[in-house]
């Protein structure tokens, strides 16, 4: 039995039993996500349509990848549903919810924080590997899963729009994070001259390049495989790679209130940097690879921007188990970009 309320319109789409074992997995807050023992192993995830409202633009993204994939790259690994009986990827319960199942990669795991040199150039490495096998592809194949999900103008220009509307309380309790935010407005004029340029080709990017959306290998640690491509659309290679700065090169997550934790780790940047030019380096043009240092430091402001105008709308976007933590997280990585913007 399960104490779990797996609806069973989902159940019998996906020929799963009452029976079977269902376990709560994983550390991401948008999706449920559970580890069902029905004989075979299997990953059944329920979609948050709340944020991603055209599921069916996930599925189709994903499908045009896989495709691709298996004809010009069959050994590559990725991941992809199981289809329902009625031969859909995504099975809807009553509220409206999209539900989707995927085979166990068996003798994998995930990790949330990166300890050594040779986890961040796996990590990388493997992002890396899947916009390189996903070079030649038509990228008008693709929509947007979220719009202009990393578009650092478009984020500022939201930062503003609540900063005119939040109350003059709520401003005056963020009023150092405000400043800061302004301070480093200059990164969005040069996102601006990169895009306007023509400097950045517009691949398939990952856009949501955490360590634990990476599968690694139990025993060798090798990197096996991508995970959450639920993000999987076009973008510019310095969103894959700059979220990877910005989420492995502090010893901390940006969740750690105390700012003195907070450290730049120099060897971790060289492994994710060598990890993901050793699949793109050969396929980036010189001025992408002048735009290496600009990466970690563009994808870090984006997130302070994103957390602080949260925090100023009332909270409304990001999970939060206490009030005060988008203005943490957005101290948090202001404080990581100062650094970043110091040394890189």
């Amino acid at each position: 039995m399960i104490d779990i309320a797996i609806p069973d319109i989902v159940l019998q789409a996906f020929n799963l039993s009452r029976e079977s074992k269902f376990k709560p997995i994983g550390s991401g807050h948008i999706h449920q996500t559970f580890l069902v023992d029905d004989a075979k192993l299997f990953v059944l995830q329920r979609v948050n349509k709340n944020i991603f409202t055209k599921p069916e633009v996930i599925a189709t993204n994903n499908r045009v990848a896989a495709k691709y994939l298996v004809a010009n790259f069959p050994e590559y690994l990725f991941p992809t549903t199981l289809l329902a009986k009625t031969g859909e990827e995504l099975v809807y319960d009553a509220d409206g919810f999209p539900w989707r199942l995927y085979p166990l990669i068996e003798n994998t795991q995930t990790i949330d924080f990166v300890t050594s040199e040779t986890e961040a150039y796996e990590a990388a490495k493997g992002f890396a590997k899947l916009s390189r096998n996903l070079d030649g592809i038509d990228c008008s194949l693709f929509k947007p899963t979220l719009e202009r999900f990393h578009d650092l103008a478009w984020r500022y220009e939201q930062f503003e729009t609540e900063l005119a509307r939040a109350s003059e309380a709520v401003k005056a309790s963020v009023e150092n994070e405000i400043i800061a935010a302004k301070k480093f407005n200059y990164l969005v004029d040069e996102y601006n001259q990169l895009i306007k340029s023509g400097s950045l080709k517009e691949r398939i990017t990952h856009n949501d390049t955490k360590i634990n959306n990476i599968l690694f290998d139990i025993e060798t640690k090798k990197a096996v495989c991508v995970i959450d491509l639920d993000t999987l659309m076009p973008g510019y290679f310095i969103y894959d790679l700059g979220d990877l700065v910005r989420t492995c090169v502090s010893p901390v997550s940006e969740e750690e209130k105390d700012v003195t934790k907070i450290e730049f780790r120099t060897s971790i940047c060289d492994a994710l940097v060598q990890g993901y030019l050793s699949e793109m380096q050969d396929i980036l043009t010189e001025a992408e690879r002048q735009a290496v240092p600009f990466a970690g430091k563009m994808m870090t402001y984006i997130m302070a921007l994103r957390f602080l105008a949260d925090f100023l709308r009332g909270n409304t976007y990001y999970h939060i188990t206490y009030p005060e933590q988008n203005k943490v997280r957005a101290r948090n990585q202001l404080y990581l970009l100062n650094i970043l913007c110091e040394t890189v």
